[in-house]
């Protein structure tokens, strides 16, 4: 990997501790600046052993899915609560292998966290063509049959 790689990972990664902190004071920054040495450290490290770096996915279609992501968190998380308050809203867990097309890992990664980042989902195992998911009714696991979210997870593994 080149210098140049690193580089812009340290530099997104300080801007990223940045915003999400909102703190200035020098010693906030400090900590942070070593935050990220730390990790730019392990990651390097990380590529060296395995002779496989993983390159970051940084492109429009990323952020078009994370904001996809973020509406459907949302609307899931009202759909939980509406399961709680309302008693005549069922809550029947159930849980399903789901078949898999995609075939890069770091992808599937995504996939496999995007759905238990879903409120009411959780995926428990990941195999090579499936995942077995755990929802808190069917219509959850049916959503995810319908594959929304693996079309949009396989344009995002199009244009890397």
């Amino acid at each position: 990997m080149t210098t140049m790689y690193y580089f812009i990972l340290a530099c997104i990664l300080a801007l990223f501790w940045i915003l999400l902190s909102g703190h200035t004071s020098i010693l906030l920054l400090t900590l942070g600046l070593v935050s990220v040495i730390l990790v730019i450290w392990m990651v390097s490290r990380m590529d060296r052993n395995d002779k496989a770096p993983v390159l970051m996915l940084f492109n429009i279609e990323l952020f078009f899915y994370f904001g996809w992501l973020i509406w459907q968190v949302i609307i899931s998380n009202i759909d939980v609560v509406r399961r709680i308050w309302d008693p005549s809203l069922s809550i029947n867990p159930a849980y399903r292998k789901i078949k898999v097309s995609i075939n890069d890992p770091l992808i599937k990664t995504i996939y496999a966290n995007s759905i238990t980042l879903t409120p009411g989902t959780v995926t428990i195992e990941v195999g090579e063509d499936y995942f077995i998911v755990h929802a808190l009714n069917a219509m959850g696991l049916d959503e995810l049959e319908e594959g929304e979210m693996e079309k949009r997870l396989k344009r995002l593994e199009k244009s890397q």
